[in-house]
């Protein structure tokens, strides 16, 4: 045996050795030369957009889960989304009102952990439902800030692996501002890390959304600590020409990233994303922006304003690079993947040195989420710029505030061709009308069809973006 492979294994026992004895495991489990991407926590639901009274389902990994409320022991639960009697999706039924989930195809029943309660076909005093085929495989579950967290690998690991959360929100919990969003998006989590750990793409790629070319720099990253546990980096100079202060930047693999920023004229400033892997091609985006302004106005602000009103603009921002990434990863596929990214792409400049960190590290970790799988043909742009399949009919902000907007348009409409026909029927009832009625009349008309026609267009940003980035716009 070589003196490498003996090295190997006795760094592989001592590692193991270190976590068995801190009763603690590190994300991606024990072999210190792969990434197992199974052995991670990931969020997959903001518990704000849960619906306790029904079923959710969600993909993990290729995987169908269904979420669920257990008001027995009030908890989240997520189990494989099959029955184990006709294979039906668990997510298409019910809780019933002994708080189990419900098949909706026969009935049978699971409490919390998984445990069959009830079969409604079999004869009196049969006991197949004790059998454990009849069980359903649960996941391990955990709530940390706000998101709800499921763990695809072993069970037994769970407890003793870290839930990937954001440090400077434990350690200094008071005086955060937080917005949030999430999205669908038609691209790797690996691709959409790759992307936000990108910090000179902004001023370019969201140029007159959250960028301005006008602040082009130079950017001289530098890596300060590296390992399978992900990577951390600092800019010194950071964004804006400086002016929002030094950026620091921590990557936890594999789909967790932040920028630290902090100025005495802004205050300090997160930039989180979680990158969950839906499938080969498609992951969910969590974006976090928590702030401690040094003023208390901003903050404010930020606070009267609605979610589902932030959640329309921050779709706009990813919209700004969601099409070309898409095709992107394509090409980079074509040209062999993160194993030829050093030949696939040109990487001159500091800038990028965390997208070269990042394929390294998948590289030296064998951490392809989805080995030997290829991406689908390319969507459609229409496709791409989606909101309502990919957002708002998940989201509980959006989808509401969309409903009560379609009343409102409707309640409008009907109004207006109220008064519309209220002039000739008037006249036709030879009722003698002042000129000031008629110009209020006239005037109310106007404001409903102008109302009617602005809500329409506020509406359609709830179903599909623009076509056109902003950058791109001559104006």
């Amino acid at each position: 045996m070589s003196n490498s492979v003996l090295q190997s294994e006795q760094n592989s026992l001592e590692v193991t050795s270190q976590f068995q004895t801190a009763q603690e495991l590190p994300a991606g489990g024990l072999d210190p030369e792969r990434f197992d991407w199974q052995e991670v926590w990931y969020p997959v639901f903001y518990i704000a957009d849960l619906d306790k009274t029904q079923p959710t389902r969600f993909t993990l990994l290729e995987r169908d889960i269904v979420l669920w409320w257990d008001k027995n022991e009030q908890t989240w639960r997520a189990f494989a989304d099959q029955c184990p009697h006709r294979l039906a999706p668990l997510s298409e039924g019910r809780i019933n009102e002994e708080g189990w989930l419900e098949c909706p195809y026969h009935g049978w029943a699971f409490s919390g952990a998984g445990k069959c309660e009830i079969i409604p076909q079999q004869a009196e005093g049969g006991k197949a439902e004790t059998s454990q085929r009849a069980c359903v495989n649960s996941l391990p579950t955990k709530v940390r800030q706000g998101l709800l967290f499921v763990y695809p690998g072993k069970s037994e690991n769970a407890a003793k692996t870290k839930v990937p959360i954001v440090d400077a929100l434990e350690e200094d919990p008071e005086g955060w501002v937080c917005l949030n969003t999430f999205r669908d998006i038609p691209y790797d989590a690996l691709t959409l890390m790759e992307n936000v750990l990108d910090s000179s793409h902004i001023p370019y790629t969201h140029h007159k959304t959250v960028g301005n070319r006008a602040n082009v720099s130079p950017v001289e990253l530098e890596i300060v600590e590296s390992g399978k546990w992900g990577f951390q980096g600092v800019w010194e100079e950071g964004p804006r020409k400086g002016t929002l202060g030094k950026q620091h930047t921590t990557f936890i693999a594999p789909g967790l990233m932040w920028h630290d920023l902090t100025s005495k004229q802004f205050g300090r400033t997160l930039t989180v994303v979680y990158a969950t892997p839906i499938r080969k091609g498609e992951c969910r985006l969590f974006a976090i922006f928590p702030f401690k302004f040094s003023s208390k106005l901003p903050g404010l602000f930020l606070k009267l304003t609605p979610r589902w009103y932030s959640h329309l603009g921050q779709n706009g921002v990813l919209e700004d690079d969601q099409i070309f990434l898409h095709y992107q990863e394509r090409y980079l596929e074509k040209q062999g993947g993160s194993a030829n990214f050093s030949k696939a792409f040109y990487l001159p400049t500091k800038a990028d040195l965390f997208v070269q960190q990042l394929r390294s590290w998948v590289n030296q970790y064998s951490a392809e989420s989805f080995p030997g799988e290829k991406l689908a043909p390319p969507l459609s742009k229409t496709a791409l710029l989606d909101r309502y399949h990919s957002h708002t009919e998940k989201c509980a902000s959006c989808r509401t505030a969309l409903t009560n907007l379609q009343r409102l348009r409707l309640g409008i409409a009907i109004f207006t061709a109220l008064i519309w026909t209220l002039l000739p029927v008037l006249c036709l009832l030879q009722v003698q009308v002042s000129t000031i009625t008629v110009a209020i009349l006239s005037v109310a008309v106007l404001l409903g069809a102008g109302s009617w026609f602005g809500l329409g267009r506020l509406i359609r940003r709830f179903y599909q973006g623009e076509e056109i980035p902003p950058r791109n716009m001559s104006r």
